[in-house]
């Protein structure tokens, strides 16, 4: 059986899974005063659309095992240019960095609050695979 882990855990836990698959530009918005349907959005980018479809798949796994915790909903286009997971409380959005250029989600909720990396780094960190490395 999985933790109980708060949103904010769980979303900075989310935001180091994907940094530690080597995700590019990793974001963690709180959006819980601006939205009803979430409380965060973990956002990446990676490279080509073979990176993006196995950091959606990695992530759903490690998730899973870590917290007995299956996604809502998963989404994504045809291609795997952008893959969206749904864990309710936090939304997963992985994107070919055209893509991110392109819908520019964080202009988008620009009223919503950034977590630093330095703070989800720290929150995460008996989280981490490689736990002994100094960034």
């Amino acid at each position: 059986m999985g933790e109980e882990i708060t949103s904010y855990k769980l979303a900075c836990v989310i935001a180091r899974f994907l940094d530690e698959k080597i995700a590019k530009d990793i974001s963690i918005l709180n959006i819980s005063n601006v939205s009803s349907f979430a409380d965060y959005f973990v956002i990446c980018s990676a490279q080509t659309n073979t990176q993006v479809k196995a950091l959606t798949e990695n992530l759903a796994d490690k998730v899973k095992t870590t917290f007995a915790r299956l996604p809502l909903g998963r989404e994504n286009d045809a291609k795997n240019r952008w893959n969206l997971i749904d864990y309710g409380d936090v939304v997963v959005h992985i994107l070919h960095q055209e893509d991110r250029d392109a819908y520019a989600i964080e202009k988008f909720w620009n009223h919503a609050f950034s977590i630093p990396q330095e703070t989800w780094l720290k929150e995460s960190k008996e989280y981490s695979d490689y736990e002994n490395i100094e960034r």
